[in-house]
């Protein structure tokens, strides 16, 4: 049986979400500048992304240890940034950095998509103790998340090819957290209907 172990929620969203925002601060800081490290001139960007690496690796350390466990969307997030952030320093281009949030949120996709063409929501598999819902709920919450991802990973593409870093990185930072956490919430409420009330809330409701 896995070790697994409650900490202050607070200190949990602390953990998750401090990188990307210590990500933005570094880089509004720095944006401006280059740096020369090994001979070879490095852009503001690309110096935050190298910086954001090893605090996000770090951050996951002290979430695995203080909790026992981590969940494998974060394991392949970080092993995306770990492996476009290299990528990104070794060819010293930001478009690898950039480019990454397209393919984890396509593989997100793709993911639920191919549990959906196997008639099963993997969604489900996931959440379905945080969350009891009827199989007709997870299938919808499930098809409507797959194309939230498409359009994500779509808009994604879009905003680094035509618009600035700046812009890319507020967005990235903002933008699409706001708009997937906005997008779940309505999607719970639209599907109460097929959520599973517990033992206890039936026995409340009767009394």
């Amino acid at each position: 049986m896995s070790d697994t172990r409650e900490i202050n929620p607070i200190l949990k969203q602390v953990l998750e979400l401090g990188p990307p925002l210590v990500f933005f601060l570094i880089y509004l800081r720095i944006r401006d500048n280059s740096y020369v490290m090994g001979g070879t001139e490095y852009s503001g960007f690309i110096v935050a992304t190298l910086v954001f690496v090893p605090i996000l690796l770090i951050c996951m350390a002290v979430l695995w240890a203080m909790t026992g466990k981590l969940s494998r969307m974060q394991l392949f997030t970080a092993f995306m940034v770990v492996f476009f952030g290299g990528l990104t320093a070794y060819f010293n281009d930001e478009r690898f950095f950039k480019m990454k949030t397209s393919i984890v949120y396509g593989v997100f996709a793709l993911l639920l998509g191919i549990g959906l063409l196997r008639g099963q929501s993997w969604l489900a598999y996931v959440l379905n103790e945080a969350m009891p819902m009827r199989d007709e709920g997870w299938m919808i919450l499930t098809k409507r998340l797959c194309a939230m991802f498409v359009a994500l990973a779509v808009l994604n593409e879009v905003i680094w090819r035509t618009m600035s870093t700046d812009t890319w990185v507020k967005i990235e930072t903002f933008g699409f957290p706001i708009a997937l956490i906005a997008f779940l919430f309505w999607q719970i409420t639209a599907l109460q209907s097929y959520l599973i009330e517990d033992d206890a809330d039936k026995s409340s409701d009767q009394a």
